[in-house]
């Protein structure tokens, strides 16, 4: 059997990046047992401040803490031992040119080199809040003050409660939803370069989820390789809602650029998955106008190649460890304190100690990369404010023009781009946000331009510098 050139390159990027992760194993898409015997009463130290998560925003409180003083005594719980990107992971399933698994990876020495934090390797099993101890796989570390930045988990159970793990673990194993780093983006990757003639079924979940527009993005970027491979096939979008961030900008790249490869289909709601048949079996309810609430529901069977199934959302586990106060919602975000000193904080509601940025927040805030990083910024002021006994309050800082600003690729030959910009606000006793979605070649009055191209990479470049410099 002969190996093309490009079959080799492609063997070779997906080995590099799959051995600088840990985790990668199918045991990897496994949770976590219910209990796990942490070694509580080996002591491994005690911080001023105890960052759970190393994602976008555990890494940027804790690097903007030692800016603010290099004197603060900051460490960082995380449990793989590399950091994988997901905002610009889906240019790499689009093939986009020169990006590739290694360019999402990056190691968390160089970070902790330049900015002079710790880090601990290992799973959080336990928070004490009483005691001000975190317990973990390798031992217990105190803390006076906690910051929780753990991400998101996949409710499969909530969604589907008859689905035994059995059937759960063939499903994170088998049709990876690649929003959480590690092992299933590469499993994502390798599913997509290696893809026959066929079709691609992604789905949108209902409810809050990490970054809304990545499942669109992914959409137009595996079109985009379908195409650019000579690919026979669609790109089928199974949304549980008829809500699509970025939506208008989106539907008009879908139909200039990939008409006929990108279908978009609302409100299908997924009754269940046969993963040996690869067949989904979902019901979509065509309403006739905003006043019907009931509307006709027609039960539908799809076959699949391949199926990035993206379940419902909710909060990392470890913020039910933490015990603090959640919403009522599925996906569980993090109550936060405010005060007539304090109208919005990232301090939790529950406990004056125990901080939370990122995915988790119950602020509504996108749930973005860099949303994380402005959280984190904020959220270390606050922290360094009350460890050199002063105040600080998150609400001098807003309202906050582009505090997120989003890029998505949608085509790659020529490189363009969309994007959504967001101003941060007060908004009762949360930081709130207004979107909009500006016209990026107002020439020829579209969404998508190349300059906006260039600015999703200059902001991944950017972003990576920030965390890891």
């Amino acid at each position: 059997m002969n190996i093309s050139r490009r079959d080799l390159f492609k063997f070779a990027g997906i080995s590099a990046a799959a051995a600088a992760i840990t985790g990668c194993s199918t045991k990897a898409f496994d949770p976590l047992p219910a209990k796990v015997a942490a070694p509580a009463s080996v002591m491994l130290g005690k911080h001023q401040v105890v960052i759970i998560g190393g994602g976008f925003g555990g890494l940027t409180v804790a690097k903007e803490l030692k800016k603010i003083d290099p004197k603060f005594d900051v460490a960082i719980i995380e449990k793989n031992d590399s950091f994988m990107s997901c905002p610009f992971s889906n240019c790499n399933l689009g093939g986009i040119e020169g990006v590739n698994l290694g360019t999402l990876t990056h190691d968390y020495s160089q970070a902790i080199e330049a900015n002079g934090y710790g880090m601990l390797t290992a799973v959080v099993t336990g928070i004490d809040r009483a005691a001000k101890v975190v317990h973990t796989s390798k031992g217990s570390v105190g803390y006076d003050i906690l910051v929780m930045a753990p991400g998101i988990d996949y409710n499969y159970k909530g969604q589907f409660p008859t689905w035994d793990a059995t059937k759960i673990a063939k499903a994170k194993r088998l049709t990876p939803a690649a929003l959480v780093p590690g092992g299933e983006h590469i499993a994502l990757d390798r599913m997509v370069k290696n893809m026959e003639d066929g079709d691609v079924v992604i789905t949108v979940p209902a409810g809050k989820y990490r970054c809304p527009p990545a499942p669109f993005e992914r959409a137009s970027m595996i079109a985009n390789y379908m195409k650019k491979e000579g690919i026979k096939g669609k790109v089928i979008i199974l949304n549980e809602t008829a809500e699509v961030a970025k939506g208008a900008a989106f539907k008009e790249s879908w139909k200039e650029i990939n008409a006929g490869v990108v279908e978009h289909n609302d409100n299908c709601k997924i009754v269940d998955v046969d993963f040996d048949k690869k067949e989904i079996t979902y019901v979509q309810t065509v309403f006739a106008n905003k006043e019907d609430d009931e509307g006709v529901k027609t039960t539908k069977t799809l076959k699949y190649g391949i199926f990035n199934f993206i379940p419902h959302n909710m909060s990392n586990p470890v913020i039910e460890m933490s015990g603090v106060a959640t919403t009522p919602d599925g996906f569980k975000k993090v109550k936060m304190a405010t005060s007539a000193e304090k109208p919005v904080s990232f301090q939790t509601a529950t406990d004056v100690s125990v901080y939370a940025v990122g995915d988790v927040v119950g602020h509504a805030i996108p749930p973005s990369g860099q949303s994380a990083i402005w959280s984190g910024k904020e959220c270390a002021k606050e922290i360094a404010h009350v460890l050199h006994g002063k105040s600080y309050s998150v609400a001098s800082a807003l309202p906050y023009k582009s505090a997120n600003v989003c890029y998505s690729m949608v085509n790659g030959n020529p490189e363009e781009a969309i994007m959504v910009n967001h101003e941060f606000m007060v908004v009762g006793p949360v930081i709130g946000s207004k979107g909009s979605v500006p016209k990026g070649d107002t020439v020829n009055d579209k969404f998508r331009s190349t300059g906006l191209g260039k600015a999703t990479r200059d902001w991944y470049k950017g972003a990576m510098r920030d965390l890891f410099s």
